[in-house]
């Protein structure tokens, strides 16, 4: 059972379609410190498309564009500031990988080093 990450904001977007016309419509979109999830119908009952935050390149104003070069577009029905709270969420779960990246290079590091030193004392 998947358990449920906690809700940093929820509310309407406007998102931009793939199609040749490129038509807003309006999604529920739920940001947790993880993902972006959307969904279709404006309720959490229809199954809604995540976006991880491992799968996004890099995030333009209002376009996030995904690690399969995939462009998304979204603009906000008011001044509600979603831009700033994906971009606030984005960068605290960089920060959180980079930091676990480091810890994991450290801990790789500090073994090597223990191997070699166990390694100069062998007779």
């Amino acid at each position: 059972m998947k358990m449920q990450a906690e809700v940093i904001r929820e509310g309407e977007l406007e998102k931009r379609s793939d199609s040749l016309f490129q038509l807003w419509k309006k999604k529920l979109v739920v940001l947790t410190k993880d993902s972006l999830s959307l969904f279709p119908d404006g309720h959490k009952r229809a199954k809604g498309k995540e976006l991880g935050f491992g799968s996004i390149l890099k995030y333009i104003y209002f376009t996030i564009v995904t690690k399969d070069r995939k462009e998304i577009d979204f603009r906000c029905p008011d001044q509600s500031c979603w831009n700033a709270s994906i971009t606030m969420a984005l960068i605290d779960f960089q920060n959180k990988r980079a930091i676990q990246d480091f810890k994991s290079r450290q801990e790789m590091e500090q073994a090597a080093g223990t191997q070699e030193r166990r390694l100069a004392r062998a007779p």
